[in-house]
């Protein structure tokens, strides 16, 4: 183990101004790097478009995009309702996207998860330029492949949700500064602060959380005094915050009248919506979806509490989380195998720049109240990475026994963890995944064990240069077969998803009831609301608005399945003081709308309603239906 770990050749000494890859025989350009990239990204292109026409998608966002597809004032404040009167409760800006297509190709499902499929497909290749900058061809075509392959990525990239540009803008941040690394010029570090601005206008905060990344491996390894290289990330500080904040302050300073109500904020303020309700609000308060369900139908919700381990146990480890211990091992490897190499090190610097990207989302996760399993797709990138580099990293130590017995440690480990994560029922799961798993593992760590051995004998009996080229062809096949072992459940995982038509809320090998409930969720009420328009539209008696609702979410598959202004009252969570009961009473006594439906609860607009108005649903409904006429508000 001591020779493994010792120090290697230096490729850059402190003095270089440019940093290279290493120079052992993986970081050559061979032929078939490119299309082996290409039959990747081609692959993934299928997983991801994979009946793109089907209806798993958000109907909540998709009543957005069609508002916004529909006015260019709608589009610019990204406006929920076709009437403008209250926003999206999140920043809008990977709707934009997905609105531009719907305008250029027509309102289709595929039309609104198209860009989520390129976003997905273009995330794949610039994940290997990032990678191959700083530690070879090889490393960045494995790192590929890993993010092609990742479950979380596949289903995530079949939905409508903004995460998909989140990441392919961090990703193209990590590579913009390992460009800076490589090329020492601060242009480069300052478009990866453009990046990140952008990736902020799709999830917000959660775009920042890459920033310390990107600024350890700046601080390790640009070229330049330390005092340059921290005036630097000043720069990089400075260009993300205005990018971020440009689109936030332009609405600020709108007249409230001139634009919609800003959903997720009680004074209609944007930076109370992306600071508090979509920020660190999320650490302490209630959720809002936990919101929406007590405020529209009165049930609630429970989620699994913070924990270290939330992240690699039940639907969360089953979406992201099969090679997570893997990532871990490798980075860990790499960074004692390199521990004495000059500080411009190539694959030490990406080493730290894609394992601070996990450790950061990793504790940030593990902390916050509430973590959806889709969210771990944004550890997928370096995941991806650190697997890429530490194989590459394995191979340049190949000569070496000790390297052997750690591959064989990850491969038994990840193996072990894969069988136990496996659930022995679920959805899509194959009877013969586990005994696949055991044989695929069991036959890479023989493979691995016999390369040690063979080269403890070449050693004994002196005659390693006899043996080089064999040895070379073996370590190889050795080291391909452990990265197919490792593969082999997310590849399976993200198979079934594909194969069941599976979209962005479904996670591999989930219950039949928790597939059932997402079924019915977002597919099934779809369809009901398609089924009750003409019914709609004959109690619409003329009225300009089909009808209101308590909540965005229920308008929502009214709204994106006809196209008409379906009033959300109280906004996403239902608790938004937007309409207030002055603009309700009035609405009602010039015919706005008709129907109403709206949950059992204590908001005062509702109390109204229903004092007022006609109660026309079922009783043992948790949704109650009004009639309301223009005598309904004297």
């Amino acid at each position: 183990m001591a020779s493994l770990l010792a120090p290697m050749t230096s490729v850059a000494e402190p003095s270089a101004p440019y940093l290279r890859p290493g120079e052992d025989d993986t970081q050559t350009t061979t032929r078939w790097v490119r299309p082996a990239l290409a039959v990747i990204a081609a692959l993934a292109a299928l997983s991801y478009a994979w009946s793109i026409n089907h209806d798993m998608v958000d109907g909540y966002y998709a009543a957005t995009v069609r508002s916004m597809a529909g006015s260019w004032h709608d589009f610019v404040f990204g406006a929920f309702d076709p009437a403008g009167t209250i926003t999206l409760d999140k920043l809008p800006g990977a709707f934009w996207i997905q609105a531009l297509s719907v305008r250029l190709f027509g309102l289709h499902t595929w039309a609104i998860v198209l860009p989520e499929v390129l976003e997905g497909v273009v995330a794949v290749l610039v994940l290997y330029r990032a990678v191959r900058r700083l530690a070879g061809p090889v490393a960045g075509l494995v790192a590929a492949l890993v993010l092609a392959a990742s479950p979380a990525i596949v289903t995530l990239n079949r939905g409508n949700i903004s995460d998909s540009l989140m990441i392919l803008l961090l990703v193209l941040a990590a590579d913009a500064t390992s460009a800076a690394l490589t090329s020492g010029r601060l242009s480069h570090l300052l478009l990866a602060g453009v990046w990140v601005g952008l990736a902020f206008q799709a999830k917000m905060l959660e775009a920042w959380l890459v920033l310390p990344a990107l600024g350890a491996a700046y601080l390790l390894a640009a070229p330049s005094t330390p005092w340059r290289r921290v005036r630097s990330l000043v720069a990089l500080g400075v260009v993300t915050g205005v990018v971020s904040l440009l689109w936030m302050t332009a609405v600020t300073l709108t007249p409230a009248s001139d634009r919609p109500y800003v959903d997720g904020s009680s004074n209609n303020s944007v930076y109370a919506q992306v600071f508090v309700y979509n920020g660190f609000g999320r650490f302490g308060n209630e959720t809002p979806m936990q919101l929406l369900a007590k405020e529209s139908i009165g049930v609630a919700i429970t989620y699994p509490p913070p924990s270290w381990n939330r992240l690699v146990t039940g639907s969360s480890g089953r979406d992201g989380g099969w090679l997570l211990p893997a990532a871990f091992a490798a980075g860990a490897f790499g960074l004692l195998s390199r521990r004495r190499r000059s500080r411009r090190d190539a694959a030490r610097a990406a080493i730290v720049l894609w394992g601070t990207w996990l450790v950061v989302f990793f504790v940030v996760f593990s902390v916050a109240l509430n973590v959806n399993p889709y969210y771990t797709a944004v550890l997928s990138p370096p995941i991806a990475a650190l697997v890429g580099v530490g194989v590459a990293a394995l191979w340049a130590a190949r000569d070496r026994p000790a390297s052997w017995a750690i591959v064989a440690g990850i491969v038994v480990g990840s193996t072990a963890y894969a069988v136990w994560l496996i659930p022995s029922v679920g959805t899509g799961v194959p009877a013969w995944l586990r005994p696949v798993v055991i044989a695929a593992g069991s036959a890479a760590t023989l493979g691995v064990v016999l390369r040690a051995l063979l080269l403890l004998r070449s050693r004994m009996e002196s005659s390693s240069d006899v043996c080089r080229p064999r040895a070379g062809m073996g370590a190889a096949a050795a080291l391909c077969g452990a990265l197919a072992a490792l593969m082999v459940v997310p590849a399976v995982a993200s198979a079934s998803v594909v194969v069941r038509g599976e979209g962005m809320y479904d996670t591999p090998f989930e219950s039949p009831g928790i597939f059932r409930g997402i079924d019915l969720l977002f597919v099934q009420t779809l369809a009901a609301a398609r089924r009750a328009l003409p019914q709609l539209e004959r109690a619409r008696y003329g009225a300009p608005d089909l009808l209101a609702t308590q909540t965005s979410t229920i308008a929502s598959g009214f709204a994106y399945t006809s196209g008409k202004e379906v009033l959300p009252i109280g906004g996403f969570t239902g608790t938004i003081p937007e309409p207030t009961v002055t603009q309700l009473k009035t609405a009602v006594a010039t015919g706005q709308f008709h129907v109403v439906l709206a949950g059992r609860t204590r908001d005062p607009r509702i109390e109204w309603i229903a004092d007022h108005c006609q109660d026309v649903g079922h009783p043992t409904s948790a949704i109650t239906t009004y009639f309301c006429v223009p005598a309904d508000a004297r």
